[in-house]
C-alpha cells in the first residue's frame, strides 16, 4: 500500500524518490511533537519478524483466564502471515491441544518495551459471533505483581456479537473487571471490519488517552494515590491476538460458519514525545 502511494506521487508531481520514513518519522499531534522510535511496517513476506514478534502460548493449558476457546499456535502460518504489506492474524477451526479453534498471540516483549509514548496500530477486524480482537498491553517485569496489580491498558477490543463496537480500558488493582471497578469507554466504529482504522494510545505520566482515527474517546488520569489504581510507570510491551470465544467473546456463542476469522493489521508504530 505504501509503495502504491509513492508511485502515485511519482506520477503526479514527478518526484525521484519516496522514502518510506519521511511521512510519519516525526509527527504532530494536539498534545505534542513525537519522534518515532520503533515500527513494523510489515513490508517483507513470511512469518512475523522473530525481532521484533513473539509467540506468547503460555495460557493455552488453561484458556487464559477468560475460557476461551482457542489454541494459540507459534511459528505457524496458518495463523499468522505477513504479505503484502499486511500481518494477518487467523482463527481456524482446526483442532489442537484439546481446543476447536487455533489462532495466535504476538507479543513484543523483551523486543519492544517502552515506558511513555504514543503508540499507533492500523488494522482492520474480523467480525461474527464468537470472535474477539485486541490490541493492548501488559507490563514486562510484573514489578507490582501479578494481574491485575501491574496493570493492562486496553487500546483496542471488539467482541463479535457488538462489531460497531470498540472498547479502551484500564485494568489495576483497584479497577479491574473481575470487582466490576473496570474503567473504560467505549466509541462506535461501524465500518472497523470493512475498513482499516488507527487504534492510537498516547500515555504519559500523569494520564493515557486511546483514540480511533485521532478522535480521543478514553482518558485515564493518575490519581497519585499509588500503584493500586496506577502501576503504569513501569515498561510495559504489545500485544496483538484473535481469541475466540471466552467469557466476553463468547456470550453469544461462536458461529462456526463463519471461519476463518482474520485480523489484518497494516503497521505498528511507536513514538516518544519530544516536547
Amino acid at each position: 500500500m505504501r509503495n502504491k502511494l509513492c508511485l502515485f506521487i511519482l506520477l503526479v508531481i514527478g518526484i525521484t524518490s519516496c522514502k518510506k520514513g519521511d511521512s510519519y518519522e516525526t509527527i504532530t499531534t494536539p498534545t505534542g511533537t513525537w519522534q518515532l522510535v520503533w515500527d513494523e511496517e510489515f513490508d517483507y513476506t513470511g512469518l512475523p519478524d522473530t525481532t521484533r514478534w513473539s509467540y506468547d502460548t503460555e495460557g493455552n493449558s488453561w484458556g487464559w483466564g477468560n475460557n476461551e476457546a482457542q489454541y494459540y499456535t507459534a511459528g505457524d502460518s496458518a495463523n499468522a502471515y505477513v504479505n503484502n504489506g499486511l500481518l494477518t492474524i487467523t482463527a481456524r477451526i482446526d483442532s489442537m491441544g484439546g481446543k476447536r479453534y487455533t489462532s495466535a498471540r504476538l507479543i513484543t516483549k523483551e523486543k519492544g518495551d517502552w515506558l511513555y509514548g504514543r503508540f499507533e496500530i492500523r488494522a482492520k477486524l474480523p467480525t461474527g459471533l464468537g470472535t474477539w480482537p485486541a490490541i493492548w498491553m501488559l507490563s514486562t517485569d510484573w514489578e507490582y505483581g501479578g494481574w491485575p496489580a501491574s496493570g493492562e491498558i486496553d487500546i483496542m477490543e471488539n467482541v463479535g456479537y457488538d462489531p460497531d463496537t470498540i472498547i479502551g480500558s484500564a485494568h489495576t488493582q483497584s479497577y479491574n473487571h473481575v470487582q466490576g471497578t473496570q474503567k473504560n469507554a467505549k466509541i462506535y466504529v461501524p465500518t472497523s471490519y470493512t475498513d482499516f482504522h488507527l487504534y492510537a494510545l498516547e500515555w504519559e505520566a500523569d494520564a493515557y488517552r486511546v483514540y480511533v482515527d485521532d478522535n480521543l474517546y478514553f482518558t485515564f488520569e493518575n490519581e497519585g494515590t499509588g500503584f493500586a489504581e496506577w502501576p503504569f510507570d513501569k515498561r510495559f510491551h504489545l500485544l496483538l491476538n484473535l481469541a475466540i470465544g471466552g467469557n466476553w467473546g463468547g456470550q453469544k456463542g461462536i458461529d462456526d460458519s463463519l471461519f476463518p476469522h482474520r485480523f489484518q493489521i497494516d503497521y505498528v508504530r511507536v513514538y516518544q514525545k519530544m516536547n
